[in-house]
């Protein structure tokens, strides 16, 4: 992809289903389009729920990521525009043969990275939306990003199984992606005025404050600030093919990820500004 280190590619996995990984990729992506970013939302999980979202889900006989993944089809070839400065490949259910027919095929980690590499078109943001699973899918996003975003639910199970999905992700940037780092922690579904959220989240600040210390690849992660807070007009917005920018624009949840999409950006100004400072420290 010809816009090189200037794109900020970001997978938004968790294994666990129903924390609002699906809602944040979708709405974070409409949202960051909507400040004038061009974004563009690659939907890796075979529910194509995010694809459902915007009303975008390929049909059968249509093109997919699967033939992206599986076939060799140009990536480009199945990239549609959802709204302006938002664009979509889509899922499809084939998706998930997808790990049985990549079975045996050598370098299948990076097939993904390949087709982006094979892009010319530029983009400020590349959002992958990765199924809720450790397998070839997840490796081949996390494999051409350079960022990861945890979407977790400030609740009881939390915690469990993120040791598991952390040593995925340090294993990818051992072998495959040395530029993989974990930057941010977004709160979902999130109710702050509750005894057991305050808790939750509590517990997450200090598991990140511990792994912080042992500077790791996911030591610098930023636990983001907005919450996005429970509302029905989030789960009301994928019947109607719609970002919650597009169908409630003056919700909660509208209001979230717009907040969501500033802190995005202003991580990359620091980042920046870092950069500046060691450039000139050296």
């Amino acid at each position: 992809m010809s816009s090189g280190n200037r794109t900020r590619t970001i997978a938004i996995i968790n294994q666990k289903g129903g924390v609002g990984k699906t809602t944040s990729a979708v709405n974070l992506s409409a949202a960051l389009a909507s400040s004038g970013k061009r974004v563009w939302l690659i939907d890796l999980d075979p529910q194509a729920h995010a694809s459902l979202h915007l009303g975008l889900a390929a049909m059968d006989g249509e093109g997919s990521i699967y033939q992206v993944l599986t076939d060799g089809q140009p990536i480009s070839e199945v990239r549609l525009r959802a709204t302006e400065n938002l664009w979509v490949t889509p899922s499809h259910l084939d998706l998930a043969a997808a790990e049985m027919e990549l079975a045996g095929e050598v370098g299948r980690e990076m097939i993904l990275k390949d087709r982006l590499a094979a892009d010319a078109a530029e983009f400020d943001y590349i959002i992958l939306d990765c199924p809720p699973s450790l397998g070839i899918l997840t490796t081949n996003a996390l494999t051409c990003a350079n960022e990861v975003f945890l979407p977790l639910q400030p609740h009881f199970l939390a915690l469990h199984g993120l040791s598991k999905l952390l040593g995925t992700i340090d294993i990818v940037a051992t072998r495959l992606n040395r530029g993989l780092r974990l930057s941010g922690v977004l709160y979902c579904m999130a109710e702050s005025g509750t005894r057991l959220a305050n808790e939750v989240m509590g517990d997450v600040a200090d598991f990140f404050e511990q792994e912080r210390l042992q500077r790791s690849i996911w030591s610098g992660a930023k636990i983001f600030e907005t919450r996005i807070r429970k509302n029905i007009r989030l789960a009301e917005a994928p019947s109607f093919g719609q970002s919650i920018l597009e169908y409630a624009p003056s919700s909660n949840g509208a209001t979230d990820y717009l907040a969501l999409a500033a802190e995005v950006q202003a991580m990359q100004v620091e980042m920046n500004e870092l950069r500046s400072v060691m450039r000139r420290a050296a």
